[in-house]
């Protein structure tokens, strides 16, 4: 098992980090115009294993509608990255701000899952809970990935990477540590019902590990990305100590979906990892959490 997380990992990493160096380095002025569309992959790849979870328990959304409404959140999230590609600068007194055209998009999201039940409506039965289910995936994927884009979009150039790779490498390592600790110290299961596999001890350790990646990644990693002074001390523990907390709710999370589908793993794809769902819950409900650090002024430019 470990053999295979490793090399799946390996897999991951290497094309990520590329396109985190062009994103970084060769943008053209609109930064996220490497990583963007990956991230919107993601995002649809993560739906599509929902929507076979469901489809395996009775559950047939109408999957065009999921996809378009994830699709327009994340794309209205990168919606004030266009002005930069034309040599225009995003007008400041925009009404909808920024996090605004990602909260209309969600709206429109909302109605096209309406929208795909009123054209195949037959009969009583089963509309709401279809409603539903197809707002919530398009809510629960498309906001989390929304604010994933907006960290990338922060500040600057360099601080929205700064943000982003803080983001993914916090949480991350937060995971790697929960399960390293869980292995050789877990003794006390944090949530039995919900993921028996997880581990008081593993959760202490993965927290651990966060605020420690953390401390590292702002005092030796950032300055080598921003002129700015690094974050302090005390703001990049912080972080840390939050962005493991909100993993592990993430975690859980979707533990308590595959528990309720009766399933082990969003899909089986990547060995020993599991599926995209698997890999990106912690970052879902860390990602949030992460643009509030940085919006405001916890960490961040001074």
């Amino acid at each position: 098992m470990l053999r295979w997380r490793l090399i799946s990992a390996a897999a991951i990493l290497a094309p990520l980090l590329a396109l985190v160096a062009a994103d970084f380095a060769c943008n053209f002025g609109a930064p996220g115009i490497w990583l963007a569309p990956i991230g919107l992959l993601c995002a649809l790849l993560a739906a599509a294993e929902i929507l076979v979870m469901l489809r395996a328990n009775g559950h047939h959304l109408v999957a065009w509608t999921v996809y378009a409404g994830i699709a327009a959140i994340y794309l209205a999230a990168c919606a004030p990255q266009a002005w930069p590609l034309f040599g225009l600068e995003y007008p400041p007194d925009c009404p909808l701000g920024k996090l605004g055209w990602p909260l209309a998009a969600a709206t429109l999201a909302v109605g096209l899952a309406f929208g795909g039940e009123m054209l195949r409506y037959r009969e009583p039965g089963g509309v709401i809970v279809n409603v539903s289910l197809a707002a919530l995936i398009a809510l629960y994927i498309g906001l989390s990935f929304a604010f994933v884009a907006e960290l990338r979009f922060f500040h600057s150039n360099a601080w929205g990477m700064v943000a982003l790779v803080s983001l993914l490498v916090v949480t991350k390592l937060s995971d790697v540590g929960a399960y390293t600790f869980g292995k050789c110290f877990g003794r006390h299961k944090l949530s039995p019902r919900l993921s028996p596999g997880k581990t008081i001890e593993g959760a202490l350790g993965g927290i651990a590990v966060a605020c420690g990646a953390s401390y590292i990644f702002f005092v030796f990693c950032a300055p080598l990305m921003v002129a700015s002074p690094p974050v302090s001390w005390v703001g990049s523990v912080l972080y840390g100590l939050l962005i493991a907390l909100a993993g592990i709710v993430g975690d859980l999370s979707e533990s308590l979906l595959k528990r309720d589908l009766q399933v082990k793993d969003s899909s089986r794809w990547l060995p020993g990892l599991g599926g995209v769902l698997d890999i990106l819950d912690s970052v879902l409900a860390s990602a949030p959490v992460a643009f509030v650090c940085w919006a405001s002024g916890l960490i961040g430019p001074g």
